[in-house]
């Protein structure tokens, strides 16, 4: 039972949201994703932009940097204050256990307690 309008919490996405979860504030780029939840950027990449237009996560390019010897921008990710209120509702329904049940315990048909 998935909160996150109409994206249903696989465990692909489960993972993507540990690690964005687990330091709300920090940005991560597409590669460290990937590696951090263990998934193909054909996985990832369309379950990021999902989340951004349900405004779970936000995205913003790095400035280019003369350092970077060549590498394009880095675009990073982040959870918004929304998706981190949904990550871990989410996060904390998968981690709970579910409720058992209380049976009532019927004596044995037939059986009758014994006279003192």
């Amino acid at each position: 039972m998935c909160r996150i309008n109409a994206v249903k919490l696989t465990g692909p996405l489960e993972r993507v949201l540990r690690v964005l979860v687990a330091d709300p504030a920090a940005p991560h780029y597409g590669y460290d994703l990937m590696k951090a939840a263990r998934l193909a950027s054909g996985t990832l990449y369309p379950m990021l932009a999902r989340l951004q237009q349900e405004g779970l996560v936000d995205s913003q390019w790095e400035d280019q940097r003369m350092d970077a010897g060549g590498r394009p921008p880095r675009k990073y990710y982040r959870l918004t204050a929304e998706g981190v209120r949904v990550a871990r509702l989410e996060l904390a329904h998968v981690s709970t256990p579910p409720q058992s049940r209380h049976v009532v315990a019927r004596p044995a048909h037939g059986t009758q307690g014994s006279a003192p």
